[in-house]
């Protein structure tokens, strides 16, 4: 899998200026959004800052309400969460699936590159582990999702691939899906198979 560190910002600050003193900047402080109002100088001179509650307790573990993750280099064409909920999948106009941890930094912990076309679906598998991928390369593809190796690539649809969907259904069902494409065929899949 191709190691790459992409650029994560938080947004979760907006700073203050002196050409706007009343507005708030934004500052997440143990899990509560918080604001720091700027106030005009009191008669005595005393500045008139505070910090109120702008909200609710977030209830959330992210580490920002809002988190910025570039890298690709085309438009994001599909993004998922993993069913764990612990990724973030991005399919892009760049042939490429990035793979993002959901908490902390939200790193980017690799790339799946082998479609010559856009990736325009993708669907994590049930057990979080593995991803198929449908591409405008007329294939579909399933990846292990911690070392980036592709598992399978089926070549059966002889049009753009628009869809993929994971049978969602029976522990150890992980091996499933259904593609469909601009052939207008739907093409039922069992990546333990040669053929759908």
């Amino acid at each position: 899998m191709a190691e790459h560190k992409r650029k994560v910002s938080i947004a979760s600050v907006s700073d203050t200026s002196d050409d706007h003193p009343q507005s708030p900047a934004r500052v997440n402080t143990h899990g509560s959004s918080v604001a720091l109002v700027k106030r005009p100088k009191t008669a005595g001179g005393v500045d008139g800052s505070a910090i109120v509650q702008a909200g609710p307790k977030r209830s959330s573990g992210l580490q920002a309400p809002i988190m910025h993750l570039t890298g690709h280099s085309g438009e994001i064409t599909t993004c998922r969460f993993s069913p764990d909920g612990l990724h973030i999948a991005s399919g892009s106009a760049d042939k490429q699936v990035f793979l993002w941890n959901v908490y902390g930094d939200c790193e980017n912990y690799g790339v799946l590159q082998g479609h010559k076309g856009s990736v325009l679906e993708l669907q994590w598998m049930p057990d979080s582990e593995s991803i198929v991928t449908a591409s405008a390369d007329c294939s579909v593809s399933v990846w292990d999702a911690t070392t980036g190796e592709r598992l399978k690539r089926g070549r059966r649809h002889t049009a753009a691939v628009n869809s993929c969907c994971p049978l969602r259904f029976g522990a150890g069902d992980s091996d499933t899906f259904i593609s469909g494409s601009d052939d207008g065929l739907l093409l039922f899949w069992d990546s333990r198979e040669r053929q759908p």
